[in-house]
Order: C-alpha cells, then sequence, then structure tokens
C-alpha cells in the first residue's frame, strides 16, 4: 500500500505517543509503600532487658487541639526575612521571643499543592507523577495522619484548597473547598475560609482544624514574589494567625493539655512566580509550631533548624497520639518532646525508629546489613538496658548519660534509615519502561530507513501492512513476547503496569511491537537490496549537502548529544540561541556569496528535494507602502544568483539575517530563563514592576498595532475587522486586571477579574478560525481557487495569533511582535530568493519555534509554566479547558512557527507534495530527541538529578511529541485538501 509521506509520518508520530506514554507510566515511579496491613496493629513494646515493660501502649497525646494553617507557598523568606520583619510582626514576635519552634522545611520535587500535602501527612515522598494528578486530585489510599486521626475518634474541620476534600473525601464533619486553580482570585478564595473562623474558634466540639489559605499562591502566579500584593497578603495571614493564637490561648485555661498551632507552608515560590522545580525558592518553607509547651527561657534565642518537610506526619502523629503512618520516611522532630521527661523521649524515638526499620524490611531484601538497622538494633538494646536500670529506681547520674547516650543512638539511627529508605523512595517499572522504549526506537528506525523514499520525487512510500502480520518472524515475535510478558507478571517481585491490563490490551501492545519491528526488518532488507543493486550501477551525480545543510545536520544531531548532561537541560535556552545565531550567519554567508559571486559558487541542491520551488521563480515587487507591498510576483527569472535584484530590495536582503540577529538578540533581554542566570534582572522584571506600568501599557498598545499590522495583509476584510476589535479587547482586559493603563485612568481603581472583556475576545478568536476552517473546506468540497484555500490557512494562524496576544503576559507581547517580524523578513527576504528547499525551510521554522519557546520565559522547570492564562476569560475552574489554554501559552511559539511553514508552503510550493515532505521532516526532527531522550534518561535513572533536572525535561518532550502529533495530523489534513482540490 502506497502512503503519502505525511500520512506515514503522522502514524509514526501516534504511535510513538503511545509508546512514550507507556514509558512514562513506568518510569514515574510508585513510592515505597507498605503492603502489610498495620492498622490494628498493636504499637511495638517498650524495649526491656530482664524486666518487663509496663509501657505496651501508645503514649498519650501532648496537645488537646491541633490548628494547621497551611499558607500556600510560603516560603522560608516570607516569615523569617525581611518581608516577615516587616509585614508579619506577630509572627516575628513568637518566633523570636513567643512559645514556639521555628523550622525551614525542606520539600522534596515536584513543588507542587498535591504532592506536597501528601508528604505532610504520610511521611512519604510522593511519586513525581504526582504533578500531573494535581490537576485532579485522587482519593489518598496510602497511610496518613488525618485516616488515623478520624479512626482514632477526632473531629476535624477542614476549610479551603479543595485538594484536600478530594483526597479526603469521608474524613471531615465539617468542610468548606475552594477552587484551588483559579489563579486570579486571590481574595474571595481566602475570605471563603476565614469567613468561618470565628464561629469555629468559639467553640468545643472539634480535636483538628485546618486551614488552607490559596491567595499567596496566586498573587504569585499573576505578578511574582516582589508584587506589592505580597506584602497586603502576608499581612492579612500574620492577622489571622494572632486571631487564632489568642483564642487558643483563651481556651487552654481550661483545659488539661496545651494546644497547638502549626504555620507552614506546603511549597516556596520561584522568582518569577511559579513553582514545581527545585530551586531553594521553591524547596525551603516556612514551619512555625507555636504552642505554651514550648516555654523559653528569658534569653533563649532559637534560630529555625532545617528539617525535611515529611518529618511533619511522624511529628503530629506523636502529638496526637496516634500510630505513625505507616508508610512514613520523616523523623521526629525533636525539639517538640525535647522537654518532656527522658522515658517518654526514649519511647516517642522507639515507635518513631521500629516504624522506619519495618519498611525498610518491607522495601529491601538485605535489610539487616543496611546501617540504619544496625544502629537500631544498638539502640533498642541500649534502651532495654536504660528501662532495666529505671525500673530498678535508679536515679543516678549514670542513668542520665545512658539516657542521653539512648537518644543520640536512636537519633543517629532515624537519620540513617531516613537516608536509606529516601535513597529507595520509588521502584521503576523497568518491564514498562522496555515495552515503551522498544516501541519509540522501532518507530524512530522506521522513520530514518524511509527517508529516501519519503523525501523522493513522489514523497510516497510503498508501505506493506499484511506482509508483516503473515510473516513467520511476526508470530515468533509475538509468542516470544508473550512468554515473555508471562515469565515477568508471575515472577516479578512488584506489579507492573503491563501486568494489571487485560490479556486483550497487552496483546495488542505485543502485536504492536512485534509488526513494527517486522516492518524494521522488512526496510533494512529494502534497502540493503537496493544498495546492492547501486552498487553494481553508481550514479552519475554532482549533488552535495550546502553548508546550510550541514549546519541543520550537524546541530540537530548536537541537541540531541547535548540531553545527556544535567546543565545543558537546565540551559537548553542557550543551545536553541546559539543554534539560530549560527544560522542567521550561515544564511548571511549564502546571500553575500550569491549576490557578490554569482551562480558559479551557488550551493547544490539535492534532487527531488528542491524542486517542488523550481516551477516558481519569485522576484521582488517595486517597493509600495504598506504590508500589501511586500507581496511576490513570479517572473521566469533564475533567483539562484541575486545579481539581478538592484536598489533597496537588494540591500534588504542583505541586511535580513543581521535584522534577524538583532531581534534575537533583544529578545535575549527581555525574559532570564534557565537556572544560573534567572536571578538577574531583565526587560521582563523592569517592566512589570509597578512603577513602569505607564510604560508597559505604551509597549503593549504598540505591539498589538504591530501585531495587527503584520497579521491582517492576507486576512479577508471580515477577518480585519475581527482581528482590530479582538486585539483592542486584549488591552481592555489587560487594563481591566489592572496590567496596563487607560489613557484616561491613570490608578486603575476598578480592577476586575476582566472575564468579559476575555470571553469577547475569544468571540473573535472562534470567529476567525470558524472563517478560516471554512474557507479550507470549502476548496475540498468544491473546486474553489488557490486563494481561497491560502486565505483560509492563514485566518486559521491570524486565530492562533490573537489567541497568543490574549494568553501571554502583556511584557511579552513584543515575543509575539518580533516572531511576526522574523517569519516576515525570512519569507519574504530569505526563503523567497534563496529558493531553500523544504527540508531547510522545515528544519529553521522547528529551530525558530524552539528558540521562541524560551524567548518567552520558558525554562525547562516546571516553575515557569504560566498557568494563570490558563484561566483567562473562566470565573471557575474547567479543567479541560484550562488545561487547553495553559499548554497553548506555553507552546505558543513552536505552535505558530509550525502553522506560519503550513502557510508558506501552501503558498508557495508549486509541488503537491511539499507539505508532505515537510509534515515527514517535522516529525523526524521532533522524534529523535525524544527517542534519544528517553535511552539516555533510562541508563542515568539513578543520577543524583534525575527528579530536579531530567524528570521534568522528560514531561515537557511528552508534551512537545503530543503537539507534534497534532502538527503532524493538521499537516496531512491541509495536504489532503490540497490534493482533493
Amino acid at each position: 500500500m502506497r502512503l503519502g509521506s505525511g500520512t506515514f509520518a503522522a502514524g509514526c508520530v501516534v504511535i510513538e505517543v503511545l509508546g512514550v506514554a507507556l514509558f512514562l507510566r513506568g518510569f514515574f515511579p510508585t513510592p515505597v509503600f507498605s503492603g502489610a496491613e498495620r492498622q490494628a496493629e498493636s504499637p511495638a513494646s517498650e524495649p526491656s532487658a530482664g524486666a518487663s515493660s509496663n509501657w505496651t501502649e501508645l503514649p498519650p497525646p501532648l496537645f488537646s487541639k491541633v490548628v494547621i494553617m497551611l499558607i500556600d507557598a510560603l516560603r522560608d523568606d516570607f516569615v523569617f526575612g525581611s518581608k516577615g520583619v516587616k509585614f508579619m510582626p506577630y509572627t516575628t514576635y513568637l518566633v523570636e521571643k513567643g512559645s514556639s519552634l521555628s523550622f525551614v522545611a525542606e520539600a522534596k520535587p515536584p513543588t507542587v499543592t498535591m504532592p506536597r500535602i501528601k508528604a505532610l501527612l504520610t511521611g512519604s515522598l510522593p511519586g513525581f507523577i504526582d504533578v500531573v494528578r494535581n490537576l485532579n486530585s485522587p482519593t489518598l489510599l496510602e497511610d496518613n495522619v488525618i485516616t488515623r486521626a478520624k479512626a482514632a475518634g477526632k473531629r476535624i474541620i477542614f476549610y479551603g484548597d479543595e485538594t484536600w476534600v478530594k483526597l479526603f473525601p469521608k474524613h471531615f464533619v465539617e468542610y468548606d473547598g475552594t477552587t484551588s486553580f483559579f489563579v486570579s482570585d486571590y481574595t474571595e478564595v481566602d475570605n471563603n475560609v476565614t469567613r468561618h473562623l470565628d464561629k469555629v474558634l468559639k467553640r468545643q466540639d472539634w480535636d483538628v482544624l485546618i486551614l488552607h489559605y490559596l491567595g499567596l499562591d496566586h498573587i504569585g502566579h499573576i505578578s511574582g514574589p516582589n508584587s506589592p500584593l505580597i506584602g497586603h497578603k502576608l499581612s492579612e495571614m500574620d492577622s489571622i494567625l494572632m486571631k487564632i493564637h489568642t483564642s487558643l490561648l483563651s481556651e487552654e485555661r481550661d483545659t488539661l493539655l496545651p494546644s497547638l498551632l502549626v504555620l507552614c507552608g506546603d511549597h516556596g515560590m520561584s522568582e518569577a512566580g511559579g513553582h514545581g522545580a527545585s530551586s531553594m525558592e521553591e524547596v525551603n518553607t516556612a514551619l512555625v509550631l507555636i504552642s505554651p509547651a514550648f516555654e523559653r527561657k528569658p534569653g533563649d534565642i532559637r534560630h529555625p533548624t532545617h528539617v525535611q518537610q515529611t518529618d511533619l506526619a511522624a511529628t503530629l502523629s506523636i502529638g496526637l497520639g496516634l500510630p505513625i503512618p505507616k508508610s512514613n520516611i520523616g523523623s521526629l522532630m525533636f525539639p517538640v518532646v525535647e522537654g518532656r521527661p527522658m522515658r517518654e523521649q526514649l519511647r516517642f524515638l522507639h515507635l518513631n525508629t521500629v516504624q522506619l526499620s519495618k519498611l525498610l524490611q518491607e522495601n529491601v531484601p538485605s535489610y539487616e546489613k543496611e546501617p540504619g538497622f544496625e544502629q537500631f538494633k544498638v539502640s533498642e538494646r541500649l534502651h532495654g538496658n536504660w528501662i532495666r536500670l529505671y525500673l530498678e529506681e535508679n536515679n543516678s547520674e549514670v542513668l542520665f548519660n545512658l539516657g542521653a547516650r539512648v537518644r543520640r543512638q536512636y537519633l543517629d539511627a532515624l537519620r540513617t534509615l531516613r537516608l536509606s529508605l529516601s535513597k529507595r523512595a520509588a521502584q521503576y517499572d523497568v518491564y514498562s519502561m522496555a515495552a515503551g522504549t522498544a516501541l519509540v526506537l522501532e518507530v524512530l528506525a522506521l522513520l530514518l530507513l524511509s527517508v529516501p523514499q519519503a523525501l523522493g520525487s513522489r514523497a510516497e512510500l510503498d508501505v506493506p501492512l499484511l506482509s508483516p502480520v503473515c510473516s513467520l518472524l511476526f508470530y515468533l515475535l509475538l509468542l516470544a513476547l508473550a512468554a515473555l510478558h508471562g515469565a515477568v507478571c508471575t515472577a516479578a517481585r512488584s506489579s507492573c503496569y503491563l501486568c494489571s491490563l487485560p490479556w486483550l490490551a497487552a496483546g495488542g501492545a505485543m502485536a504492536l511491537t512485534a509488526a513494527l519491528l517486522c516492518a524494521v526488518v522488512s526496510a533494512l532488507t529494502r534497502t540493503f537490496a537496493s544498495g546492492t543493486c547501486l552498487s553494481q550501477n553508481p550514479p552519475q551525480s554532482t549533488s552535495r549537502w550546502s553548508e546550510l545543510d550541514l549546519l541543520s545536520f550537524l546541530g540537530t544531531v548536537g541537541h540531541v548529544l547535548s540531553l545527556g548532561a544535567s546543565s545543558f537541560i537546565e540551559e537548553e535556552h542557550q543551545t536553541w540561541y546559539f543554534l539560530i545565531n549560527t544560522l542567521c550567519l550561515a544564511l548571511c554567508h549564502q546571500i553575500y556569496r550569491n549576490c557578490f559571486l554569482g551562480d558559479d559558487c551557488a550551493p547544490q541542491r539535492c534532487p527531488h528535494m528542491g524542486e517542488e520551488f523550481d516551477g516558481v521563480t519569485v522576484a521582488l515587487q517595486g517597493k509600495r507602502a504598506g504590508p500589501e507591498g511586500w507581496e511576490l510576483s513570479r517572473v521566469p527569472a533564475d533567483p539562484s544568483s541575486l545579481e539581478a535584484l538592484r536598489g533597496p530590495e537588494r540591500w534588504m536582503v542583505l541586511a535580513s539575517p543581521w535584522l534577524v540577529l538583532a531581534c534575537c538578540r533583544l529578545l535575549r533581554s527581555l525574559n532570564q530563563t534557565g537556572v544560573q542566570w534567572a536571578h538577574r534582572p531583565d526587560l521582563g522584571h523592569w517592566l512589570t514592576s509597578s512603577d513602569h506600568k505607564a510604560e508597559l501599557s505604551v509597549l503593549a498598545a504598540l505591539s498589538l498595532t504591530m501585531i495587527f499590522v503584520l497579521v491582517q495583509k492576507r486576512c479577508s476584510l471580515t477577518s480585519k475587522v475581527a482581528m482590530a476589535f479582538g486585539l483592542l479587547g486584549i488591552y481592555c482586559y489587560r487594563a481591566a486586571i489592572g496590567n496596563v493603563l487607560f489613557p484616561w485612568q491613570q490608578d486603575n481603581k476598578d480592577i476586575s477579574k476582566g472575564i468579559t472583556e476575555a470571553r469577547f475576545v475569544y468571540v473573535f478568536v472562534l470567529g476567525i478560525l470558524f472563517t478560516g476552517t471554512k474557507d479550507l473546506l470549502k476548496t475540498q468540497i468544491i473546486a474553489a481557487d488557490f486563494t481561497a484555500r491560502t486565505v483560509g490557512l492563514w485566518e486559521i494562524y491570524s486565530g492562533l495569533v490573537l489567541l497568543a496576544a490574549l494568553l501571554l503576559r502583556p511584557h511579552n507581547l513584543p515575543v509575539l511582535v518580533l516572531s511576526l517580524a522574523i517569519q516576515t523578513i525570512m519569507t519574504q527576504f530569505i526563503w523567497r530568493p534563496l529558493r531553500h528547499n523544504v527540508t531547510e525551510v522545515t528544519v529553521m521554522h522547528y529551530w525558530f519555534g524552539q528558540a521562541f519557546f524560551y524567548f518567552q520565559g520558558n525554562s525547562n522547570s516546571i516553575a515557569t509554566v504560566d498557568i494563570s492564562a490558563g484561566f483567562v476569560g473562566l470565573d471557575a475552574y474547567m479543567e479541560i479547558p484550562a488545561m487547553f489554554l495553559t499548554a497553548f501559552a506555553t507552546y505558543s511559539g513552536p505552535v505558530l512557527w509550525a502553522s506560519h511553514l503550513v502557510n508558506f508552503l501552501t503558498s508557495e510550493a508549486s509541488s503537491s507534495s511539499a507539505l508532505s515532505r515537510a509534515c515527514f521532516c517535522y516529525a523526524l526532527i521532533c522524534s529523535t530527541p525524544v527517542s534519544v531522550y528517553i535511552v539516555l534518561v533510562t541508563s542515568l535513572r539513578y543520577h543524583l538529578f534525575i527528579w530536579s533536572v531530567f524528570s521534568p525535561k522528560l514531561l515537557y518532550e511528552g508534551m512537545h511529541l503530543l503537539i507534534t502529533a497534532a502538527v503532524c495530523i493538521f499537516f496531512t489534513a491541509v495536504d489532503q485538501t490540497n490534493t482533493k482540490s
């Protein structure tokens, strides 16, 4: 069966998406989990040596009531730094002089809300894939403090982030959840929590009160940690904490036990306002324990000490008199029990150490050889000796010294056990990883082996669909894979994803793997056979690679190889900046050579790759005012040499690479990204500061005007009007939410959510997209002319540009403008005059699309994802629209450049196979880094930075491949439309 190159490439990318999804399902593992049910187990008895212990039950609780005040994105310097001194005076007083214990709690990546709540309450390290599950949290089945408290009869009340309600659906006697993802709201989302306080604090019918405030996190997403709104929000939180603390103090006169107020954050906040990665600002959170039990002596100065966020679960369990969650890998914060009698201190430490040792036994086969387990056994023996002396009522100094020694031994054992369990905090599903890798590599091999046919003169492939399935090799492979699957499923110590699937689904995956492998073998056989024939009759060809072809190949290979180093991944933007700068210099060399040396030194073009432009020769028209003057006329001249160009056109062609270089240099100064230089000031920080709102307003207005000028030239009249009103609506939306100013309104007193204005823009976006789609479909139904098809495609592109202008932050509008300007310059003065072939044009579009991904401030860190874009025009959280808008805003650069590639090839190429070849090239250069990176990540899965650097990049690559699949399907659909028309 013969398939077009585009159709074949689109099918390959779709299969590769399935392979990557399977690999991700196996790579992002489940955390260390205790499989044994110990809910009904009695607690470990106190050690004894020659005497029976009289302490076999859990110790009584240390606190009568516990209030957890969790402030989302409360990083440590918001409390312990200058901001805390200025905006949180009451909290600062409690930290410096009051009855409190201060800690800097370190959160492990991913630093997003749902995994951090799980870490706080289970004491375990959540899997990295929880960054995806954060969008729709499932019920928490793992043993945790809340479940233990409910089983013990504790009455729990919750107000705040509805993630808690999803995690614990039947645990609260009273609750009121608020949507956590609607980041445009930073006022009502906290007022909905505070409005319950006065009523609840006067009541006595609860034991645990949990308050989760979201406003601080939302302000960070909107305007960053340096926004003046941060100070107001911290002051609000300080007054709320003072209200809770004074209420608890007034009630403690009637209770035997003190209460505990926990002020904590789930994660921090990066300098850009996001979170999810592993920078110091994101992982260091404030943790303050406030209670009369922590009375300090005069002059006792306590500085915040560093602990792990997972340590809170064991501490809360001890404080409430509950068993420690069985999957906990944290250790008790010893200062909490430091004031208790020695016997109680040792009892608490023993319970924690026993729990960790049992978890170690369940997850490590050779647990007896672990240093932590050996230290635990030594500690237990010493503890038994101490108990024997204690029961003999020996109160000598020997007893105290031995107790101090046992305490130190327990603390050392806790640290060692925690370290051992943290190293084994995840178990990879190697079987699923191997199956996904096999699919991905088979697809890559098929694409590489199909290059000669796919980029040939007809851009078609002879794909045997039945021969692989009917071959003996297919059935032998299928039988071998089925035997391997059965062996793995019956012999594996831990369950894997493929083993949990029904045999029909697993069989389909095995059949697909076997069929692809047969297809690869068939393609290899055909290649070697054709190579033998060619060796007998060598072709007489003088074609050679041009410098641009060599740069494209070496640049792509170099980028792929750079993915094996964590530093190159963190600073990947530097790689793309270098590549496009080198590309501009190579284009400059090619233009100057053609202009001044003529045809004799013109680069040779490969046959069958540049001929789609052979029938379309172009030259510049005379200069006319306005964008319409940039159109090209088709004249029968040889454009391989640019000697015929004279006047301004010649100078514009000569200057175009330098103009592109200047635009790229300006864009690099707009947004610092990566890790090493992300903290340095840039134009974006300067524009977004409250002191420069007027300058940002002028820049936004000019940018929107330039967008209209650059886009409207090929639109229909209806789309031009819609574009003008849509851009005006964008400015009104930004003014409504307080980003920019109206000329007649300098203070923006009436700041709203801008929902009406954003929806006004959406109407025009959908209208333009509908108009373009209608024109495109018309060419498929009736024999419409060439103009209708090109106008329809351009209008779809214009609708995407308008949507990007709405979703991007106002200081990033120049990124969109310069992207359009570079596309115009490259089209008018480089691609058309030099007649680059489809492969070269496709590679250039891909490179510039990747560079613009970083120009808008993105990086390979999850913290740079602007989730506020997912709520533009929404008055409530809607999962699917929010995910689509966030993904489009993040990948607007690659999407717009891919869309422009379709427009350029459709309007310029005379060959009907141009789009098909472009689709194949695009799929190949996108699939290669993904395939190689999966192999690299598999080999580096025990690397020190696997979760902080390599794993976020893997998620980005998976999402990019999914977008590539959508792009290839769009390429194929347009190609089919062109063929039918």
